[in-house]
């Protein structure tokens, strides 16, 4: 900040003093130092300040305190804030996420105070570079209210109905820093980066979130009245084609066509960008019908939502933990396990009706033959499951465990030991890492192979062509790493000794001449000088 104060004074005195070089230089390097604060601030500053408030918001949750949080931060400053902007990194990411979707479903318009990221004509460098400071401060605020209170909707009030309602179901027994050799912080990395993103990339998840959306939306607005606001007039008739505008203000009022009329001479590019941004979901502003005590039915909208909130945070962890308590008895454990456990098994079961829904109708014999093939794909899915999720990354997790892990965490006079489940964990997270590297790269074998896969999917995945070209080579290599260290370690240097030790033995029977111990003193109930012989040589 003083550099820029100090670049913006400079300039100012060139541009009096007419040094028009100098003046365009500082200039430059004012506009480097600008884009640099804003780019901390925005990647930096404000996960940091999400991350606090979700904590602050969850205390009740976890039954904590500001003075636990105040002594974790005075015993771990840079592990607490590195936590911390994590955790409001993966809140900021998902929910611009959600924020995609949801401008596919709603009225253009409703989601006026969030960016459209979509919008082609949207360049964050461009902005820090043209708008004053003034006006990215203006943002920074607006965007911290919005995010907080979000926040406090989704998170707080939830929170106080099920203490208010359901005062033994909380806390949450959530320990990210524990005694036991399995570290809790693997698996919730394990979790968010990779079983979540996972689960999210999947088509149908993604289908299956937007018609939720749709139909908690179409039921509230019918019931609140807010059915024209929420989704607009003629969104059951052509939804996907609403009345985009150059502007966000309301237009005249009069007949709306919702195909785009024929660009006019000049008027290519802006046809070009209309079509660009109806790609990526409706766009501009639509105009809709406000009904009576409108701010009222808003509020009770967003008391519904709460109830939905309280739901979510209720029923996936009792479930999750009414069966972890089959497995682990009356023992608490990580209630990431059992919201992991119970998000799956909910998933799992609507899977399960809205496929067995969708087959009814055909019948019996369509039935048995869709029950076989399944049975089958999912044999085979499970096959690949247990050598690529399983086999690989464990070899890999213990290959960074011996090689990279061990040598600096254990002393030379000491027996690492070694855990298979967080080595697992930890593999899985190299394997994602190294992965994403691979596809990222130049065009070769490996690339080709996951690119096959990937293409191929779950319903036409090739189990011969996986181990044949992925498992099988991986896995090979792999142990190759693991094991001819371990040989010449265990076999082939010990040998060398064993050798040495025959050299010298032979030397010695066939050119040693005498052989004497001298000078020696052995401590025992009395002192004594007593010599013996031992074989040393001269």
């Amino acid at each position: 900040i003083l550099l820029a104060m100090t670049l913006i004074l400079c300039h100012g005195l060139a541009a009096l003093v007419r040094f028009q070089r100098s003046r365009r230089l500082l200039g430059v390097c004012y506009i480097v130092v600008k884009v640099s604060l804003l780019v901390v601030v925005e990647i930096g500053v404000f996960p940091l300040i999400c991350g606090w408030w979700l904590d602050i918001c969850s205390l009740e949750m976890f039954d904590a305190s500001l003075k636990d949080r105040e002594l974790s931060f005075k015993s771990a400053p840079g592990t607490t804030m590195f936590l911390h902007w994590l955790v409001g990194m993966v809140y900021v990411f998902y929910f611009a996420s959600f924020i995609l979707l949801l401008r596919e479903v709603l009225r253009p318009g409703v989601l006026w105070f969030l960016r459209n990221l979509n919008d082609p004509d949207f360049n964050p460098v461009q902005e820090m570079i043209h708008l004053p400071i003034y006006r990215h401060l203006r943002r920074f605020i607006l965007s911290v209210v919005v995010f907080g209170s979000i926040v406090l909707l989704m998170l707080w009030l939830p929170i106080r109905m099920i203490k208010l309602l359901l005062p033994t179901f909380l806390p949450y027994n959530v320990m990210l820093y524990s005694d036991a050799p399995v570290s809790e912080l693997s698996l919730e990395l394990l979790l968010l980066q990779v079983v979540l993103p996972a689960l999210l990339e999947q088509g149908h998840t993604r289908q299956w979130l937007k018609g939720l959306v749709r139909a908690w939306t179409v039921s509230a607005g019918y019931l609140l009245d807010l059915h024209s606001y929420l989704l607009g007039e003629q969104e059951d008739n052509d939804a996907n084609q609403p009345v985009n505008n150059n502007n966000n203000n309301n237009p005249a009022p009069g007949h709306h066509n919702n195909n785009n009329p024929a660009p006019a001479v000049g008027e290519g590019l802006h046809a070009a960008h209309q079509a660009i941004l109806q790609q990526g979901g409706p766009v501009g502003f639509q105009p809709y019908h406000r009904p009576l005590r409108f701010p009222f039915r808003i509020i009770v909208y967003e008391c519904f939502i709460n109830v939905i909130q309280f739901y979510v945070f209720v029923l996936d962890l009792f479930a999750g933990r009414w069966l972890m308590s089959f497995w682990t008895g009356n023992s608490k454990i990580h209630e990431l396990y059992t919201a992991a456990c119970g998000l799956y098994v909910c998933w799992l079961s609507i899977r399960g009706v809205t496929v067995m829904l969708a087959w009814m109708p055909q019948g019996r014999t369509v039935i048995m033959r869709k029950v076989q093939e399944w049975t089958f794909m999912i044999f085979k899915t499970l096959v690949v499951a247990l050598l690529v999720a399983g086999v690989i990354p464990l070899l890999l997790g213990l290959l960074f465990e011996l090689v990279i892990v061990a040598p600096l965490r254990v002393p030379l006079d000491q027996t690492p030991l070694f855990y298979p489940w967080q080595d697992w964990a930890l593999g899985v997270l190299h394997a994602k890492i190294i992965a994403a590297i691979t596809l990222m790269g130049p065009q070769w074998w490996l690339k080709t192979v996951i690119e096959q896969v990937y293409a191929n999917g779950i319903r036409n995945i090739d189990l011969q062509y996986i181990i044949r070209k992925l498992a099988a080579p991986v896995i090979s290599v792999l142990l190759l790493s693991l094991c001819v260290p371990y040989v010449i370690a265990a076999g082939v240097v010990p040998a060398i000794r064993q050798f040495k030790r025959l050299y010298e033995h032979i030397k010695n029977d066939k050119y040693l001449v005498g052989q004497r111990l001298v000078n020696y003193e052995r401590k025992t109930g009395r002192t004594s000088s007593v010599h013996t012989s031992n074989p040393v040589t001269d």
